[in-house]
């Protein structure tokens, strides 16, 4: 069986962690800033980890990068 190609727009949006999480960044934080609160903002910088239910998904397309 061929070896599975990393899909690497996935790639550039997940990162592992030191003890295996799957992180990614949350969205709402690129534009349209002025009318956000503060608080909102900052929370938007945390890095959250994969929902259960798209881990298996996630870690097929990132391949060797797991």
């Amino acid at each position: 069986m061929p070896k599975l190609k990393t899909h690497k727009g996935m790639a550039k949006r997940i990162k592992v962690s030191a003890t295996g999480k799957l992180m990614h960044r949350r969205a709402f934080r690129n534009h349209m800033l002025a009318h956000k609160s503060a608080s909102a903002k900052r929370e938007y910088v945390k890095e959250f980890q994969i929902s259960a239910g798209d881990k298996a998904n996630v870690k097929t397309m990132l391949g060797s990068y797991k």
